[in-house]
């Protein structure tokens, strides 16, 4: 999980609500999609919005399902934005092995481990607090050292706040921005701060998100166009790797190949 979200906001941007992510990746993405497609709309059917999900009494639900070419198949306030929460994380882990493929970032350079960071907005310090984290095994690295590689899986597989910052310390705001620029994001979805980051977030520096622009990185590494296919893959084979498990797959045929 992210950080605590935000009480209020600019009236510009509306509430926040979850996201349902575009699942699974790689080459098995696209039978399975095909399957869903026909089930659903029937053969020739190229896109419709989703219009019998049932919402919730307060906030927004919005689904993108799309194919490796970015395009939406099914979709439903797909471009509303969201608070990013921990779906910030992809970006950042597509950043950060795309700067380790440039040879502008060492994966396996040794950080400290510490919950301190400095805020974007104006410098001032804030600390994560391990209660509010679910990564228990970056915590106990505090005080020592740990790669960057091993803090990119952390950030992931385990959803690891700590392990996010500190990778997010290293690639920096600019990198995360040329993925979603690079990705054909719209300006609607924005990353430019750490979790925790509260003066930040109260200064306007908010992370926000659509279920399109998701879609759209998904699609992107899956298809290996946001990089080189290996790192692409490499990328991939993290999300294949997730512990967190009750949701997208419970949602599929059993064995289905899902990376989250």
């Amino acid at each position: 999980m992210d950080d605590t979200m935000p009480s209020s906001g600019p009236s510009s941007v509306p509430p926040p609500g979850p996201v349902i992510e575009a699942a699974g990746l790689g080459g098995r993405l696209d039978r399975l999609l095909a399957d869903a497609t026909h089930a659903v709309l029937g053969s020739g059917a190229r896109r419709r919005t989703v219009t019998d999900l049932p919402g919730p009494e307060t906030g927004c639900v919005s689904v993108w399902l799309g194919n490796l070419d970015g395009l939406p198949l099914l979709s439903r306030d797909d471009t509303v934005r969201h608070y990013a929460a921990s779906t910030m994380k992809l970006p950042l882990l597509v950043a950060a092995y795309r700067l380790h493929d440039a040879g502008l970032l060492d994966l396996d350079q040794e950080v400290e481990v510490r919950p301190r960071f400095v805020s974007v907005a104006d410098g001032s310090a804030f600390s994560l607090q391990r209660e509010d984290d679910q990564d228990d095994e970056t915590w106990d690295r505090t005080g020592g050292r740990c790669s960057l590689r091993t803090l990119a899986h952390r950030s992931i597989v385990a959803s690891g706040n700590l392990a996010t910052n500190l990778l997010f310390e290293q690639v920096g705001p600019a990198a995360v921005a040329r993925v979603l620029a690079d990705a054909g994001c719209s300006p609607a979805t924005s990353l430019p701060r750490g979790i925790g980051d509260a003066v930040a977030r109260d200064a306007g520096q908010d992370n926000l998100v659509t279920a399109a622009d998701l879609g759209l990185v998904l699609a992107g590494v899956a298809d290996r166009r946001l990089a080189s296919p290996d790192t692409c893959a490499a990328v991939e084979a993290v999300l294949a790797r997730q512990e967190y498990r009750e949701g997208i797959p419970l949602g599929v045929p059993t064995g289905t190949y899902v990376a989250n």
